[in-house]
């Protein structure tokens, strides 16, 4: 049995398909269907997504051109006890849309906020690009000019997870050349296309690879592209324990093996026990 969460005045954060139309939840459509308004980006696109499940609520318009003036109407509506629902006009909101401020002023109001999870355009590519995934980061659209977009890049470099970008087809290329330039040509990369689409495509190869390919095919659609995170040699023993002396002087055992883990490439179990035996003197 689902349970009707939608009596309660507030906000509903409803996430909304990304193509498919069929990967809304139930309980997605049900929330929709009870709020007493919607506030969309798009008009025209959540019109669509309305009609398409029989939905007759009326929609507010609520994006980056208008947010400072909707955000207090939107406020007062909620403060008289009505019930909202917050949408992108693809996915998840607040992910790389105008969203954000208003649940801020939602929460800071003392009013009702609930998410209604569902698609998110950057977790449908992790689970097909075949690259880590226990540690990702998601930097949204990169900047549009190339010396912006290599500063940016040069800041998330040697992070240890994977990197998670949303890119136009115009900058696909450009984009791809500058992050070959910052973290390596060989450096493993998958670009994500037109997901739960017709014309998906999921291609994983090296950044060069890919700046070959797409310079040659071109490009459509919505994009996401995934880096993988920086490859580590692993490093003799020797060296790692002048590491580890290092890093004891201003640190625990513990935080020394982490560190000292993520430098070489050697096990994290391994390094604690070298530790160990530093601070203790042994041989």
């Amino acid at each position: 049995m689902i349970k009707n969460l939608t009596k309660e005045s507030g906000l509903y954060v409803t996430a909304t398909p990304i193509g498919n139309l069929g990967d809304i939840t139930y309980r997605a459509v049900e929330t929709l269907k009870s709020v007493d308004f919607i506030a969309c980006e798009d008009t025209r696109v959540t019109a669509k997504l309305l009609r398409h499940f029989g939905i007759k609520v009326p929609l507010v318009p609520y994006h980056e051109h208008n947010a400072h003036e909707m955000r207090p109407k939107i406020i007062n509506r909620l403060n008289e006890g009505q019930k909202g629902a917050l949408v992108s006009d693809a996915g998840t909101p607040l992910v790389s849309d105008p969203g954000l401020k208003l649940v801020e002023e939602v929460r800071a109001e003392g009013l009702n906020l609930v998410p209604i999870p569902g698609v998110s355009a950057p977790i449908a590519a992790l689970m097909v690009a075949g690259l880590p995934s226990a540690r990702f980061l998601f930097d949204g659209f990169l900047p549009s000019k190339s010396g912006a977009r290599k500063k940016a890049l040069e800041v998330l470099e040697t992070i240890p997870s994977t990197l998670i970008f949303f890119e136009s087809p115009k900058r696909l290329v450009a984009s791809l050349v500058d992050m070959a330039e910052v973290f390596g040509g060989n450096r493993e990369a998958s670009v994500c296309r037109e997901l739960t689409k017709l014309y998906e495509e999921v291609r994983r190869d090296s950044l060069d690879n890919l700046i070959n390919y797409y310079l040659k095919s071109g490009v459509k659609g919505e994009i996401v592209i995934l880096v993988e995170p920086p490859r580590i040699e692993k490093t003799d023993e020797k060296e790692a324990e002048n590491i580890l002396k290092n890093a004891l002087r201003t640190l625990s055992t513990k935080e020394a093996s982490h560190v000292g883990a993520y430098l070489t490439g050697l096990p994290r179990k391994k390094l604690y026990k070298m530790a160990l035996d530093l601070k203790s003197g042994k041989p």
